[in-house]
């Protein structure tokens, strides 16, 4: 069964994408931890990074540094933060989150609850920084 990442790279459930080159897509997290945090997902539907072809990783890992730079241009932040955790969808993913402090990268506490239009805005704001 596709994950639902891979839904998303088929065009079957819309995302906020903000990039997307052979290999890879990038697009808001619906339930981000802050504004602006980015899923960047490989075509490829692999569950666990450590198991992926080492081109493939390293098309990913060139691609998230692409968009985690475009973040870091129109996004307020101190950093971009990284996380890959790939427990809650079986289809490798890098999490980049704006980050100000430590806390903006902790996966307990509340998600926030944007609107459409505000993800869209947030996503045309990322798209400027390429």
């Amino acid at each position: 069964m596709a994950s639902i990442f891979s839904k998303i790279i088929n065009r079957e459930i819309p995302a906020h994408i903000v990039a997307e080159d052979e290999h890879c897509i990038a697009f808001l997290d619906i339930m981000p931890l802050v504004k602006g945090h980015v899923l960047v997902v490989p075509k490829e539907e692999t569950d666990y990074i450590f198991d992926m072809h080492p081109d493939t990783l390293a098309r990913l890992t060139v691609f998230a540094q692409k968009v985690a730079k475009a973040i870091d241009k129109t996004i307020k932040c101190t950093r971009v933060g990284v996380a890959v955790i790939g427990l809650e969808v079986p289809h490798v993913h890098i999490h980049l989150i704006p980050m100000k402090t430590m806390d903006d990268v902790n996966f307990s506490r509340p998600k926030l609850k944007l609107s459409q239009e505000e993800l869209a805005e947030i996503a045309e704001t990322i798209r400027k920084g390429f």
